[in-house]
């Protein structure tokens, strides 16, 4: 059974599921083992239905090896140990980023479960994606019999740096790495300039965009030329005249026109990689700057073109990252939401996330603690969920609006971030405080008209209307004033006569 990709709406909600770890949270919950084949429909209904897409992360057979690695790695131990209380070592099933094989793993469901599921979330009106690790593959992966597809050293390499390389029969090679770190151990590093390298990938994801809507690609920068260049030297061979990515996007989407590719990009590499193909890369930018930045800060970042603006994925949680209400405070978490995921582009919801959960998982286990759902936080997101511009301003248009100052001496407006959704006569503005302060300000509604019309403004986030005349509007703009970390999202009719 093959399902038909569909083509993929404008600013997709993107839910990313730890898929082990779920899948076992589920068996507990409803008493059976759950997996792709026997979802409960009120999971679907009451869980996924609120994303235009999935992300099942960690779907791939895992490596032995990387098991293995990880079961005896010290610090590991103390992390496992620190997340469960009753840790076991059965806990532990290897890094979903050392791919043994690019096969559904069987405890999973296999290649029929993610038929099925796949098939379910289409139904719905949602597309599936799966992860692609392009820099590396696991020590033990059956890719190591083939020839011309890694990077290779030499007996002094192995002898001096013996964290970086390994052996395999009488052949030395090295493991996986970003530059800026240590080797990933349980890896071997694919060379992104070999021929052999690129073709074995444009097969592998050829194979994959049989199951799925899109993959979300590993560490993507890593393979730009100029980044691999320095992080291998000689080793790599002579770059080829196209990149990595110009090479392998276009002979997928050639078969499979509406495949998305999303990077996983860092070092502010965004742009390059976008114009190499990506359909979207990850904003790293906006996260740090709602970590430890300002409103000034985010609103430079806003001001980019729509262009690019459009084409990245916002987020304040992933598998990476802390849990945002650990990294960011209850409060402060909320107001970050607001801004993600009311963005133009895509927005990444991490499961969990919606539900206050604090403890960050190593991806190396199967196994999450139980935590209380937090309310508050929850049904914040389910208001936030609901007041969010969505599909029908996928086509719609965007801007950043200007706040102005409303008393002397009062810099307050200045943490003022608002920016307005409209497509014909639907309009969203966005208003978010961005300090520990309350802050008030004029809102300048640009490009909106008002005419001489009374206007209602419906908050969707706390459920109270304002009325405003048009040219009290124009003539001020919307005065707003707003507590610590506090958002609005207005949406903004003309009132009936």
């Amino acid at each position: 059974m093959t399902v038909i990709a569909t083509k993929w709406i404008k600013n997709p909600k993107i839910y990313e599921i730890n898929t082990w770890p779920w899948f076992q949270s589920l068996s507990e919950i409803y008493n059976t083992s759950i997996t792709l084949n026997n979802i409960p429909d009120e999971v679907f209904n009451h869980e996924i239905k609120c994303f235009d897409v999935v992300w099942l992360m960690g779907v791939w057979e895992r490596s032995p090896a990387s098991k293995k690695i990880a079961l005896e790695h010290p610090d590991l131990q103390k992390e496992y140990h620190k997340v469960l209380h009753d840790f076991k070592d059965e806990d532990v099933i290897g890094s979903p980023y050392a791919v043994y094989y690019y096969h559904i793993d069987n405890k999973l469901g296999g290649v029929d479960g993610i038929i099925k599921f796949r098939s379910q979330l289409k139904e719905m009106g949602i597309q599936l994606i799966l992860d692609y690790v392009p820099n590396h593959i696991s020590v033990d992966s059956l890719w190591t019999f083939e020839n011309n597809l890694f990077i290779e050293g030499t007996l002094d390499d192995l002898m001096s740096h013996p964290y970086d390389f390994f052996s395999i029969s009488e052949k030395i090679f090295a493991h996986g790495r970003d530059p800026n770190f240590p080797s990933w151990t349980d890896t071997i590093q694919i060379n992104a300039f070999s021929e052999a390298a690129r073709q074995k990938t444009i097969k592998t994801l050829l194979n994959i965009a049989e199951l799925c809507d899109g993959v979300r690609c590993d560490m993507a920068m890593l393979l730009t030329n100029d980044v691999f260049r320095r992080t291998w030297g000689e080793k790599a061979g002579e770059p080829p005249e196209k990149e990595f990515w110009e090479e392998i996007i276009p002979a997928v989407k050639e078969k499979y026109p509406n495949f998305i590719f999303i990077a996983e990009v860092y070092w502010d590499m965004e742009w390059d990689l976008q114009q190499q193909g990506f359909d979207f890369c990850y904003d790293k930018r906006l996260y740090d700057r709602l970590a430890h930045g300002n409103a000034n800060t985010i609103n430079d970042h806003l001001k980019a073109e729509w262009k690019y603006q459009s084409k990245l994925v916002r987020f304040i949680e992933n598998h990476d990252e802390m849990r945002a209400i650990e990294k960011f405070g209850e409060e402060k978490s909320k107001a970050a939401a607001i801004i993600a995921l009311t963005l133009p582009g895509a927005r990444l919801v991490y499961n969990g996330q919606t539900r206050g959960n604090r403890i960050k998982l190593p991806v190396q286990l199967g196994r999450i603690p139980f935590e209380e759902t937090n309310n508050t936080i929850f049904e914040f997101y389910q208001d936030l969920f609901k007041s969010i511009p969505g599909r029908e301003y996928g086509v719609g248009s965007w801007s950043l609006c200007e706040s102005k100052l409303v008393k002397s001496n009062d810099s307050s407006f200045t943490d003022i971030i608002s920016y307005l959704w409209w497509i014909n006569d639907d309009y969203r503005l966005i208003v978010v405080n961005y300090s520990p302060n309350s802050s008030e300000a004029h809102i300048k509604i640009s490009p909106f008209h008002f005419d001489t019309n009374r206007w209602i403004f419906t908050d969707l986030l706390k459920h109270k209307s304002y009325i405003y005349s048009g040219n009290n509007l124009y003539k001020y703009g919307l005065y707003i004033e707003l507590k610590a970390w506090e958002g609005y999202i207005f949406d903004i009719k003309k009132e009936s006569n």
